[in-house]
């Protein structure tokens, strides 16, 4: 994998992945506190649920982001070999 490459997305994209991220967080850094207060273990769970619901939405968004840019882009210009990059990831998320 080239290390080198560089994604272009929007402001816009870019802004509202990272307002998620900085949600997600705090919602790390609240369970964190929680385990420190010995809250009762379901709720804490439920909460953990809710980071991998928020993270699989980031990762949803940026998949469909990667292949609207990166991948077309990369695709209009002969590098087909992406597109096994993308199954290989696309594999790798359904684990």
């Amino acid at each position: 994998m080239e290390h080198c490459r560089k994604a272009h997305h929007s402001i816009e994209f870019k802004q509202d992945l990272i307002k998620r991220l900085n949600k997600i967080e705090g919602q790390v850094k609240g369970i964190k506190r929680m385990i420190e207060e010995d809250v009762y273990c379901d709720d804490i769970l439920n909460q953990i649920t809710g980071i991998r619901s928020a993270l699989a939405g980031v990762q949803e968004k940026l998949l469909a982001g990667h292949i609207k840019t990166c991948v077309f882009d990369q695709i209009k210009e002969g590098k087909v070999e992406v597109v096994e990059e993308l199954v290989e990831t696309i594999r790798r998320m359904l684990r």
